[in-house]
C-alpha cells in the first residue's frame, strides 16, 4: 500500500484588531503561514475592506463600531496604536461573544506590556504581547520580513505558548523579556530604527551644507550605511568599527568639530559629541592606544571648537 501522507497540520482561527500597517501585514503572513483569518478591524470601512482583500479568503472587514460582531477566534491579535489598545481590550471584554473558551488575545505594542489587556485577564482570557523587531512601512512588503524575524514575547503562560508558536509557524525566533522591561526594550528599538534614520537625516543635511542636492545626499550615503550594516552582521560593534575613531585619528576629530562649529550646526555638533564618546569606548575596548583615547576624549569636551 502507498504510504500515507502526513496530514498537515491545522492552525487556530484568528481575527485581527487594528489593521493598520503592521495589523495587514500580519495578517498577511498568518494567512500564508495557514492561519484561517476570521476578520479585520479598522477605524474606517474602506480600510477595513482593503487589509481583508490583500489577506483573502474570505476574511471579515470590521469597522471599530463593528468590534461586538467580530466572529468567534481562538486567538485575537490587537495591533492598534498603543493609546487604544485598553480601549479595545475594554470592548472584547464587554462583548464577550468573539471569546472562546481559552482564547488567548496578545497586543503588538513594543512599550507596554500585557497587564494593559486587564479587563480580558479578569474574565479568564490568556493576555500576553508579541512585537516583531521589524521596520514596517508597506504591508505588502513587510510581511515578508516578518518571516524569520525576532519576536519579543511576554505574557501569561498560555499566551507565551501560543506566542512561540506563532513565531514558529512564521519561521522567526522568540525571546523573553520581563514585563518591566518592555519600555526600556522598546526605547532600544526605537534607538537601534528610528533613531538611525534621524540619524542619517541629520548626515543628510550635512551634505546639504557641502553643496549636494538633498536627494543625491540620501543617495550616496545609502551604500555607506548598508556597509556598515553588512559589517555588523559579522562582528560585534567594536569590532565592525571603521573609521576615525576605530584608527584614533585625533587630528580628524579637530578638523570634525571645528566644521560643525563654523557652519553653525549646533544638532549635528552636540550629536557628533555624545555619539563620538561612545565609539571612543567601542574604539578603546578594541585596544585602541590609550594616550590616543585620551587625547580624543579631551578635543569632544573641549568647550571651544573653532
Amino acid at each position: 500500500m502507498p504510504e500515507a501522507t502526513p496530514k498537515k497540520k491545522s492552525r487556530p482561527s484568528l481575527s485581527i484588531v487594528g489593521s493598520g500597517r503592521l495589523g495587514t501585514a500580519l495578517a498577511i503572513a498568518l494567512s500564508s503561514a495557514g492561519y484561517r483569518i476570521e476578520a479585520v478591524v479598522t477605524r474606517h470601512s474602506a480600510r477595513a475592506k482593503k487589509a481583508a482583500a490583500l489577506v483573502g479568503n474570505a476574511t471579515a472587514a470590521l469597522t471599530a463600531d463593528e468590534l461586538p460582531l467580530l466572529p468567534p477566534s481562538r486567538i485575537v491579535l490587537i495591533a492598534t496604536p498603543d493609546d487604544e489598545i485598553a480601549h479595545a481590550a475594554q470592548r472584547l471584554a464587554d462583548s464577550r461573544r468573539s471569546l472562546l473558551k481559552g482564547s488567548i488575545v496578545l497586543h503588538t505594542s513594543g512599550a507596554l506590556a500585557s497587564d494593559v489587556l486587564k479587563p480580558l485577564s479578569g474574565i479568564g482570557i490568556h493576555v500576553g504581547s508579541l512585537h516583531p523587531l521589524v521596520s514596517v512601512s508597506d504591508p505588502r512588503t513587510a510581511q515578508k520580513n516578518l518571516r524569520g524575524a525576532f519576536y519579543c514575547i511576554e505574557g501569561d503562560a498560555a499566551a507565551t505558548r501560543t506566542a512561540r508558536a506563532i513565531v514558529r509557524d512564521l519561521k522567526g525566533r522568540s525571546f523573553t523579556i520581563s514585563s518591566d522591561n518592555k519600555p526600556l526594550y522598546h526605547a532600544a528599538a526605537v534607538m537601534a530604527s528610528g533613531h538611525v534614520l534621524a540619524l542619517y537625516d541629520l548626515a543628510t543635511e550635512m551634505l546639504v551644507h557641502c553643496g549636494l542636492e538633498r536627494s543625491k545626499a540620501l543617495r550616496v550615503l545609502l551604500p555607506l550605511l548598508q556597509s556598515t550594516v553588512t559589517n555588523l552582521s559579522r562582528s560585534n560593534p567594536a569590532r565592525a568599527l571603521t573609521g576615525t575613531f576605530a584608527r584614533g585619528d585625533v587630528a580628524t576629530v579637530r578638523r570634525h568639530l571645528q566644521a560643525l562649529s563654523r557652519n553653525g550646526l549646533q544638532e549635528a555638533l552636540e550629536v557628533y559629541e555624545s555619539l563620538g564618546a561612545r565609539s571612543l569606548s567601542l574604539a578603546a575596548s578594541n585596544r585602541l592606544e590609550p594616550k590616543l583615547v585620551e587625547q580624543i576624549r579631551r578635543a569632544l569636551t573641549a568647550p571651544a571648537k573653532k
